[in-house]
């Protein structure tokens, strides 16, 4: 054999040593995530985890952040998958919506590392974004993203041809649901909600999940209906106005 060609198999092997590397490195994170939660998750105990030097970490990835968006995109991608088995284009659009919110927020109280981590990456800016992770990460990001988003927006489309749901532009509200979901389950994340108890008496309560559950969920189909739910009380309301 050619010393050209064992000079190409011998960088194809660091290759694949490579992304085995950066796949345990992002298996342990997300093993680190699903413990203890984001904030505690350290670079020294993803390396320790792994079994490498903390310097390894940032050979392969350009900072926390960065490690943390890839993490985001393992669990996005599963997020699709439990999607994609749970979805039926036979049933109706309101029952598909209904079974991919209760799956989507299912996945979340499940895995609440994944509500941090999607959380945290939706409270920066664009400019952040790419000042803190890699163009060939971001589109990573992206194209994992764009994977469940598209499913939500593929039943919108299908919804809005039946007449029940609003004409608005689907990619546009995929993405309001998203976000919508992820800020009604930081809720169960916190635990905790207020209330007033006369002026300068504010009184804190605890966060029963199920009704975070159900609240989120019913605000999804609620959003997606939109105003031809209003239109139809309107209706219905002039009409008992004519009666009566």
């Amino acid at each position: 054999m050619s010393s050209a060609l064992l000079a190409i198999g011998r960088r194809r092997t660091t290759a694949e040593r490579r992304r085995d590397r950066e796949r345990d490195i992002i298996r342990a994170t997300r093993e680190l995530f699903d413990e203890r939660g984001t904030i505690d998750a350290q670079i020294d105990d993803i390396a320790k985890r792994v079994g490498i030097n903390k310097a390894l970490i940032y050979r392969h990835f350009a900072g926390k952040e960065e490690l943390f968006a890839l993490t985001l995109v393992d669990y996005l991608a599963e997020l699709d998958t439990q999607l994609s088995s749970q979805d039926s284009p036979r049933k109706a659009p309101l029952n598909r919506l209904r079974q991919l919110s209760e799956t989507f927020v299912d996945f979340c109280l499940t895995y609440p590392a994944f509500t941090d981590c999607a959380m945290s990456l939706l409270r920066r800016t664009g400019e952040e974004l790419f000042g803190e992770i890699t163009e060939p990460v971001m589109v990573k990001l992206g194209t994992a993203m764009a994977a469940p988003l598209g499913r939500i927006a593929t039943v919108l489309e299908a919804g809005q041809r039946a007449g029940v749901f609003d004409q608005v532009d689907t990619a546009y509200l995929a993405n309001h649901l998203y976000t919508q979901t992820l800020g009604s389950l930081h809720m169960a994340r916190v635990g905790l909600i207020v209330s007033g108890n006369g002026p300068g008496h504010p009184v804190v309560h605890h966060a029963d999940v199920g009704t975070v559950r159900s609240t989120a969920i019913t605000a999804t189909l609620a959003t997606a209906v939109g105003r031809k739910a209003l239109a139809g009380r309107t209706t219905r309301s002039t009409r008992a106005g004519e009666k009566s």
